[in-house]
């Protein structure tokens, strides 16, 4: 499956309601793998990407594993997430937009996970990362 897949990939994001409806309806459990893929071929573990998954929505592996059984939606899993309060701290560029200025919150918690798996497959330091915590 294309990689891209993961990224979600819209155009004029913070415009296209179609856009934040389609990532709103999307299934966790089928980007989960991917993200799998993507951070295991890059020589990261399973482990550390619900590390990342895990500071960022607050779901230890129980809830994460529970929720990819319940094929909820990106907007259930966010609903349902506790966002870290450190999470305003992810900055940068991810398919071509900056996440701290994408403003529909359920688009940019999507973008903020996207970008979480991005540095974690780069090589990123966990610390870095994790932005510290």
């Amino acid at each position: 499956m294309n990689i891209q897949v993961i990224h979600l990939k819209t155009e004029g994001m913070n415009k296209t309601n179609n856009q934040d409806h389609r990532i709103a309806k999307m299934i966790f459990g089928s980007v989960y793998p991917l993200y799998v893929t993507k951070v295991e071929k890059k020589g990261r573990t399973k482990e550390e990407l619900n590390q990342v998954i895990a500071w960022l929505t607050g779901f230890d592996n129980e809830q994460l594993q529970q929720l990819i059984n319940e094929k909820v939606s990106f907007e259930t899993f966010f609903e349902r997430a506790t966002l870290n309060p450190n999470a305003h701290l992810i900055t940068g560029v991810i398919c071509g937009y900056r996440v701290e200025e994408i403003e529909d919150p359920l688009v940019q918690k999507a973008r903020y996970l996207d970008k979480l798996v991005d540095e974690l497959a780069k090589g990123r330091k966990m610390e870095k990362i994790l932005r510290g915590s």
